[in-house]
């Protein structure tokens, strides 16, 4: 078996292998183009791309030699190639490649997205085309909901499952005010949304909540105000992400917030934000997350292979890739083919064990994928113990209790 495909290079190299359609029990041709192609599409230049990026394309890379390995000469995808493109986080740019990726690129599956108002594009396209698109990096819940359509499945994580993690435990804890500051697209939105009704319904209040602009670098005018709001809140809920999470702490910090008596809850933190504040600059913060490199020996183990092949440890993202480009080849050995619909069929209702999606279930009804998470806390750097090493799990949540009990009526697939 063959990979070929490197770093957005746009034709592949190399021969491809004869009897790219050898599936179970047949010789019949049940591979398009001879070939089955990983698209990754994601923010490679700007405030996701230490979350996710050009290391995510490695964690596919590793889950095509993991899938050669465990099948050998009887895979029914002899040769395999991973694209990739970079949506620089706007919809219409993600518009665009995803088109250049199914039909000039032959992409069969389409990973990760980040940013909901991209995610929403690539799940359009994705319909449209009839191709399957596994998204990672985007939180929304309307992708399970409205937005949701028969090739789109919603893998890692979503703003339910961060809201009633982060939001409920905090409020529970005793910090019942709260003032919400949110990036104002689609991602915050829904953050803003859900985290509101997780408090509500844990006896907290939300004091207020204001949007902020997406990108941004500045959030002094909303630090300042926090202190005089009426009541006061006990905690700012912060729902950015990547650099524009890294510059809101920084500035939090500078204005000495904490000790003013604002604590600080994050809605969505990546391992890649923690290494670049330092961990002192988040000690004690809880927040939600879907994986972590150092909880179990299981993920430790991918984790060492992960670091051996890049430098460094993968963040949660990296790996919810791995496992979903991984998924996605299974599914096209059960079938026997790379055909959507069947692939469709054999992830709907699939159950998952593996070293990112722990009691696992690809629900049938909306393609939410069902699966443990953690409340987790940053360690002061006094516990840090190697580079890395900055989070210690507080609480495994069932995948029962992670995600929306029920699918959501919208969602007509």
């Amino acid at each position: 078996m063959r990979v070929t495909g490197w770093s957005g290079c746009l034709a592949a190299t190399g021969l491809l292998l004869a009897g790219c359609g050898g599936g179970p029990g047949g010789g019949d041709e049940k591979i398009s183009s001879g070939k089955v192609v990983l698209a990754v599409l994601n923010d490679q230049s700007g405030i996701y791309a230490d979350t996710s990026g050009r290391l995510t394309i490695e964690a596919v890379r590793m889950a095509v030699a993991d899938h050669q390995a465990k099948y050998g000469d009887k895979a029914v995808a002899k040769t395999i190639e991973v694209k990739d493109a970079d949506h620089q986080n706007k919809p219409e740019i993600a518009n665009s490649k995803a088109q250049e990726l199914y039909d000039r690129q032959q992409a069969d599956v389409i990973l990760d997205v980040p940013t909901s108002s991209a995610a929403f594009a690539v799940a359009t396209i994705a319909k449209n085309k009839k191709k399957v698109f596994i998204d990672v990096g985007a939180a929304s819940t309307e992708l399970e909901g409205k937005q949701c359509n028969k090739y789109t499945f919603h893998y890692g994580y979503n703003s339910y499952m961060l809201a009633h993690g982060t939001g409920t435990e905090v409020t529970k804890d005793g910090s019942k005010n709260w003032y919400i500051v949110y990036p104002d697209y689609a991602f915050g939105q829904d953050m803003q949304k859900t985290f509101s009704t997780a408090i509500n319904a844990a006896g907290g209040t939300v004091v207020e909540s204001d949007p902020t602009p997406f990108p941004n670098d500045n959030f002094s005018t909303f630090l300042l105000k926090a202190p005089n709001l009426d009541p006061k809140p006990q905690v700012i809920g912060t729902m950015q992400a990547g650099g524009d999470l890294v510059n809101l702490v920084k500035q939090y910090n500078e204005y000495k917030l904490r000790d003013k008596g604002v604590g600080l809850a994050v809605g969505l933190l990546a391992l890649s934000d923690i290494h670049s504040l330092g961990a002192d600059a988040l000690a004690g913060t809880r927040y939600t997350d879907m994986w972590y490199w150092n909880a179990d020996e299981q993920s430790r183990a991918w984790a060492d292979k992960f670091h051996a092949r890049t430098g460094k440890r993968p963040t949660a993202n990296m790996a919810a890739n791995y496992s979903a480009a991984l998924q996605y080849l299974e599914a096209v050995q059960r079938g026997g083919t790379d055909n959507s619909d069947e692939v469709v069929k054999q992830l709907e209702g699939h159950k998952i064990e593996d070293m990112f999606a722990r009691n696992a279930t690809i629900r049938a009804q909306d393609h939410l994928l069902l699966h443990d998470a953690y409340l987790s806390q940053v360690k002061p750097s006094s516990e840090v113990k190697e580079p890395y090493d900055y989070v210690k799990v507080l609480k495994t949540i069932p995948a029962s209790e992670a995600f929306q009990p029920q699918p959501d009526p919208a969602c007509k697939l």
